[in-house]
């Protein structure tokens, strides 16, 4: 499981807001290459994954995203908690 901060304002960089006109959230990145990448070797994944996250302008570490391609990789779930701060 992942865990990752983000202010409330930015929150919109992490998870699609329709009312927000970003357009890089990272929640569309990695649906995407869950979608695709399924069976993929992870060292494929990762730096998709670290080009999402730098669009996206969020600090996930280099094991967070290793994490995150292993699941993309065998399909499994993967957990992220998240937390806001600031106003």
């Amino acid at each position: 499981m992942g865990e990752i901060t983000v202010s409330a304002q930015d929150m919109h960089h992490l998870l699609h807001d329709p009312a927000s006109t970003y357009g890089a959230p990272y929640q569309r990145a990695y649906t995407e290459l869950a979608d695709t990448h399924r069976g993929r070797p992870v060292d494929e994944i990762v730096p998709l994954l670290r080009k999402a996250a730098d669009g996206a302008l969020l600090g996930f570490t280099g094991a967070d995203l290793l994490e995150q391609a292993q699941a993309i990789s065998s399909g499994a779930p993967y957990e992220l908690r998240v937390r806001v701060s600031g106003p």
